[in-house]
């Protein structure tokens, strides 16, 4: 949860010291979010998927030219948060109630002019340290600018991350999802069936790497650091401990009995189901 702008360069570096990543063509990302992650990434080809409309058109539009204002004033947020609760579905633009904002710019507003960068978090206000007025969205705009370099040949895409694409090839994957027991996903995040998703990733052969503060039986933490977490305007932030888990190769462990799948993500269990044969 947040960005990872802070740590993505530590987060690397455990993922190099777990793996050669020099031996992988792909580097995909399901939950792409502020692409902070991926932006640090060379030498692979770079996938960024996220289920939000907004944030990914936002991207997309960047790396097309697009620059966002850097005025944007409480009304303007108030309406972009509108039109996103109408149009998240279908993003037509026949649904708004303000035609002359871009989805892309519902996109950039929704996180530049937002507080800590949470989905519209409530509106940022604030001082600098010289007691003058910050301008969140000339920060903002100011820092996607400074990124766009490095996001230009990032493929985009916004699909619910069991429908993205994920090459044959074998892949890094690093996912970034809500995490359990905070801020739920657009739809109800089901975390088990996450988890799953990211054993049958691994199965196929691709490198898995999650961020979150914990892990099923099976993955290993590879890093950690306890941060500030941000929330919301209202709840303020707290400090939790940010872990990086990865999988032990093929050895994932089934929920259910605890045991090791096999490299057709089967279990001793499930085995003995299709087959009626004890496990050996």
């Amino acid at each position: 949860m947040g960005s990872k702008a802070k740590y993505a360069k530590q987060l690397l570096v455990a993922m190099s010291e777990n793996c050669n990543l020099s031996e992988y063509e792909n580097w995909v990302e399901p939950f792409v979010g502020g692409a902070n992650m991926i932006a640090e990434v060379a030498n692979m080809v770079r996938w960024g998927n996220d289920i939000n409309p907004y944030i990914i058109e936002m991207f997309k539009a960047i790396q097309n030219g697009w620059v966002p204002s850097d005025k944007y004033s409480e009304e303007d947020y108030r309406l972009a948060k509108e039109n996103a609760k109408l149009t998240w579905k279908t993003t037509s633009p026949d649904l708004m109630i303000a035609p002359d904002l871009m989805i892309a710019e519902i996109g950039f507003i929704g996180i530049g002019c937002s507080y800590s960068g949470k989905w519209f978090g409530g509106y940022a206000r604030g001082n600098a340290n010289n007691g003058k007025p910050r301008n969140y969205a000339k920060e903002s705009k100011d820092n996607l600018l400074k990124q766009k370099p490095f996001i230009q040949d990032v493929v985009f895409s916004c699909q619910h991350y069991k429908n993205m694409y994920i090459p044959k090839t074998k892949s890094i994957i690093y996912c970034d999802p809500p995490y359990v027991m905070t801020t739920k996903y657009k739809e109800q995040f089901e975390s088990d069936k996450f988890w799953d998703w990211c054993s049958e990733m691994a199965q196929k052969g691709h490198k898995v790497f999650v961020s979150e503060y914990q892990a099923p039986e099976g993955w290993k933490c590879i890093w950690e650091k306890v941060v500030n977490s941000s929330l919301t305007k209202e709840t303020g932030s707290k400090q939790a401990t940010e872990r990086l888990f990865t999988n032990y190769g093929y050895q994932i462990l089934c929920h259910n009995c605890n045991q090791a799948k096999n490299i057709k993500g089967v279990c001793p269990h499930q085995s003995f189901a299709i087959t009626g044969k004890s496990p050996s």
